[in-house]
């Protein structure tokens, strides 16, 4: 259990450093601030997340599930808010920066495979 989340505290780390290689609304100030936001971003999904879903799920089932995008982006951006050295841009910036570690995670859970609990 405790090798599984250093992995995904690794791919978020990857993923996060290449959103900001790739995307100019995405900067980090140092190296320890990419590990930080990617451990407070795994804490924020955790916790926060599930809450940001609960109340916004009238308007998730509206939009068919597409509102779940927007809660992703935001959580990405509250991290950002609350880590100094991480900068966002704005919304798309956050959007895509999201994109670029659920990819990231996504390909790497290809080759890594999926551990049957």
């Amino acid at each position: 259990m405790f090798y599984q989340m250093l992995i995904r505290l690794f791919l978020s780390v990857c993923g996060l450093g290449l959103a900001d290689y790739l995307l100019d609304g995405i900067r980090f100030d140092h190296f320890s601030t990419l590990f930080w936001a990617a451990l407070l971003l795994g804490v924020a999904n955790t916790f926060v997340r599930p809450v940001l879903v609960f109340f916004t799920l009238p308007i998730t089932v509206l939009t068919l599930g597409f509102f779940l995008i927007v809660i992703n982006a935001a959580v990405l951006g509250l991290v950002a808010a609350v880590l100094s050295g991480f900068h966002v841009a704005g919304f798309w910036s956050a959007l895509l920066a999201w994109l670029i570690v659920a990819v990231t995670h996504s390909v790497a859970g290809v080759f890594l495979g999926r551990k049957k609990s």
